[in-house]
């Protein structure tokens, strides 16, 4: 008399026969456990080191992918919801325009805040219409970090150039300095991908001279942007692709580190000029 072989068992749960094998392992899975596979079936551990094997989608220039540019509709937010505090608070726009004086006296924060607020609905209808075209396509090539600070870094460009150059009673503001930012790093992504960038440059020379023909705007503020995005994108599309993050990051605090040499300098200049020690 022989004794019948007991039936295998799912090695996660041992009350379940079944006669499955994991084709990875191959150990034994019941049907809750199983995964589908090229061949096959895998158990949940197998399917989980697997996917710690694949290369994680990256964009052409090392960001990860955007499905939708939220970066951009984010910063139109920021800067709508502070125009309207404008308009709700003078005192607020006072305080963190860019006003050289107050930047020497130690109000750094207006280089950043100033990108913020606008001055009348045109003024702002225009740069978010700018932001809002130009903005999604740059986000999707670059990812979501390095648009950022793409934005960001021209944003500062534009008003170091603006406290270093523009008179000591002007009081500047505005999302200009990014928006030409932006401008800027669409040439030089347009030109490393090898697309027609006519319509860039076309669109860059009719604001450069708006900007210098029609009054009250900040050349400044316009050609630092430009430069500063520019630079800063032509860092990030042309990094060595084994050294890309190490390159990328080391060209932004390169610059960050060059503007924040510049504003000390333009600060013990003005402290001086003012007789402050």
């Amino acid at each position: 008399m022989t004794t019948p072989a007991q039936a295998p068992t799912c090695y996660r749960h041992p009350d379940r026969a079944t006669y499955v094998r994991c084709t990875r392992c191959n150990r034994y899975i019941c049907p809750e456990c199983m995964r589908d596979a090229a061949v096959g079936h895998q158990c949940a551990e197998c399917v989980g080191e697997g996917a710690k094997t694949v290369r994680q989608v990256r964009t052409h220039f090392g960001g990860a992918p955007v499905r939708t540019p939220m970066v951009t509709y984010v910063l139109i937010a920021i800067n709508v919801v502070m125009f309207a505090l404008q308009m709700v608070s003078p005192e607020l726009q006072r305080e963190l325009v860019l006003f050289s004086p107050a930047v020497a006296d130690g109000e750094w924060y207006r280089l950043l805040t100033s990108a913020f607020l606008h001055y009348g609905p045109m003024h702002i209808v225009f740069n978010m219409w700018a932001l809002y075209v130009i903005g999604p396509p740059l986000e999707i090539a670059l990812g979501r970090v390095r648009f950022v600070a793409l934005y960001l870094m021209s944003a500062l460009g534009g008003s170091v150039v603006v406290y270093l150059l523009s008179t000591l009673g002007a009081q500047t503001a505005g999302a200009s300095g990014a928006v030409f930012g932006l401008f800027g790093a669409t040439f030089v992504i347009g030109r490393r991908l090898n697309m027609d960038t006519r319509w860039v440059i076309g669109l860059i020379v009719i604001n450069l001279v708006i900007t210098f023909v029609v009054p009250n705007i900040s050349w400044q503020g316009h050609l630092g942007g430009l430069v500063t995005g520019a630079v800063i994108a032509a860092a990030y599309a042309y990094a060595p692709r084994n050294s890309r993050n190490a390159v990328q990051l080391g060209a932004t605090v390169a610059v960050l580190l060059l503007f924040l040499v510049l504003i000390w300098w333009r600060t013990a200049t003005l402290l001086s000029l003012y007789g402050v020690a």
